[in-house]
């Protein structure tokens, strides 16, 4: 019962600390969602298959030859299936690739996945612990900014991350995500695409704002991946307590039960002794 309540303790502590650093997460993610969506509408509606020849980070390879995938996953553990999640995800993105024949360079943020693909023998390009639960730009410019540049070297045709998609607290599944190449329309300009006065020109514009949507991408790859992991962690947590409630609550029945048969047992004693010496 002493194991039980301690244990207990400390399951309701790390709930109470996934919960405040959850509200942190969604305050991050919230913020970054907007940016992003305004990023990624702006570049979809200046790229033109006539730009996509002239830059570089645009380049639509005819065939996906060599890729790299980047599976976020969390430094610690304690969350449930969350990390299982992702790792099973990324492991069905590395077995369709593999398939279609495409080389994999294979890129791990966080210290639960480097230590499942590190046990069963997978190579891996790159091994990161060093982002943190509360993600900034510069880290998913570290992140992403490498792998850019391969890319616009022709070394890559694709880019791939692996991270939680937040929608609740109950609901992060995981989903992977083509960074690059950019999607760039067949012909013309899109239907309902707005309309721009430029200045300077459509390309310069695009050679400024398309590291930035690369960055703010996997930056709310971070953030949401983030915040899922405290979600997880806070459910997990819950979980656990409530389990160890209950086991405490059938421990002292049997406790008390126990108890109850001793005393009625030392009572029948003392009655058996004094009938014995009145008689």
């Amino acid at each position: 019962m002493k194991s039980v309540t301690s244990t207990r303790k400390i399951t309701r502590t790390m709930e109470m600390v996934a919960t405040s650093k959850l509200r942190r997460a969604q305050a991050r993610v919230h913020e970054a969602r907007p940016f992003a969506e305004k990023v990624a509408s702006v570049v979809e509606n200046l790229v033109t298959p006539e730009i996509a020849e002239l830059e570089p980070i645009l380049r639509q390879p005819e065939r996906i030859r060599r890729a790299a995938v980047v599976l976020v996953t969390s430094n610690r553990g304690l969350c449930g299936a969350f990390n299982v999640n992702l790792i099973r995800k990324a492991r069905e993105l590395l077995a369709y690739l593999e398939e279609s024949d495409v080389v994999t360079d294979f890129h791990v943020v966080g210290k639960k996945g480097i230590a499942y693909f590190r046990f069963r023998g997978v190579e891996m390009a790159s091994a990161r612990t060093d982002i943190s639960d509360a993600p900034t730009a510069d880290q998913a410019r570290g992140l992403i900014t490498p792998l850019a540049e391969r890319f616009v070297d022709a070394d890559l045709d694709a880019i791939y991350i692996v991270h939680a998609d937040y929608q609740s607290v109950l609901s992060s599944p995981p989903i992977a995500r083509k960074l690059l190449p950019v999607h760039v329309p067949d012909e013309g300009p899109k239907r309902g695409a707005a309309y721009y006065i430029l200045d300077p020109s459509a390309r310069e514009i695009l050679a400024k704002i398309l590291p930035l949507y690369l960055t703010n991408v996997t930056y709310r790859a971070l953030v949401e991946n983030a915040a899922a992991e405290q979600g997880a962690r806070r459910t997990a947590m819950k979980a656990a307590t409530d389990n160890a409630d209950e086991f405490l609550t059938t421990l002292r029945r049997q406790f008390n039960r126990a108890r109850q048969a001793e005393i009625t047992q030392q009572i029948a004693e003392i009655i058996g002794g004094a009938e014995a010496l009145s008689s």
